[in-house]
């Protein structure tokens, strides 16, 4: 049984896309927004992703992007754009296909058919993020990071930021993004509670934290990674 992912925040919609495909024999869950799309992917591990493009706090095409740096899986998008070069923008963003709004059902399941066919149905994707010659290998699935293959003990948090930071590679972060990003939009603290995180990872995975390699300060702005990817 294929598990599918599909993220939309027209929960009408999102209900009769469940029941169809729930009908056609797939394992479905759901998503209503992007933040919570991006956390809950690499837990459920999906077959198949469907993604709206239009989502109130990110656009499908930033997650896209994201899931594209860790996983190949099929992603077929949802949108009310019709222009074409709306549609290529998609598909160069690495999606699978592409539906307009108002769309049948049936064909949205026959396509998703059709493009398991061709992939196999499997989630051909690694759950590492490796960095500098493996120098730094980032685990999403075992939460665990290891440095010249010696285990790093980071606490939730710190593994979170982590996370965030190593899956955009070279993008300043303030610290309320880093927040809202890796901590939650509930969390309660203050922003320079970050500061203190940034200081403990430096220590855990940096050889010298005066001149680090890996979390770059951007000076009255925020932290960005850098690291070299295979």
């Amino acid at each position: 049984m294929a598990r599918i992912f599909v993220v939309d925040d027209e929960v009408n919609l999102l209900e009769v896309i469940k029941d169809y495909l729930q009908k056609e024999g797939f394992e479905v869950f759901t998503s209503v927004n992007g933040e919570e799309a991006l956390r809950l992917f690499p837990l459920l591990k999906p077959a198949f992703v469907i993604l709206d493009l239009m989502l109130p706090d990110l656009s499908g095409e930033e997650i896209c992007r994201r899931i594209r740096q860790e996983s190949d899986v099929p992603i077929l998008m949802l949108t009310a754009k019709s222009a074409v070069e709306d549609r290529i923008q998609g598909l160069a963003l690495g999606a699978d296909d592409y539906l307009v709004k108002p769309f049948s059902p049936r064909e949205l399941v026959m396509r998703i058919k059709a493009i398991l066919r061709r992939t196999g149905g499997k989630m051909r994707s690694t759950n590492v993020l490796t960095f500098n010659d493996s120098e730094l290998e980032i685990n999403i699935e075992e939460h665990s990071v290891k440095k010249n293959g010696q285990e790093i003990r980071l606490t939730p948090n710190e593994f979170e930021i982590l996370l965030v930071l190593a899956q955009n590679p070279y993008k300043t972060f303030s610290r309320a993004q880093l927040i809202n990003a890796a901590l939650g939009y509930d969390f309660v603290g203050y922003e320079r509670t970050i500061d203190a995180h940034i200081k403990n990872i430096r220590q855990k995975i940096e050889d010298n934290i005066k001149e680090p390699r890996y979390i770059i300060t951007v000076y009255g702005v925020g932290y960005k990674f850098q690291g070299e990817t295979p």
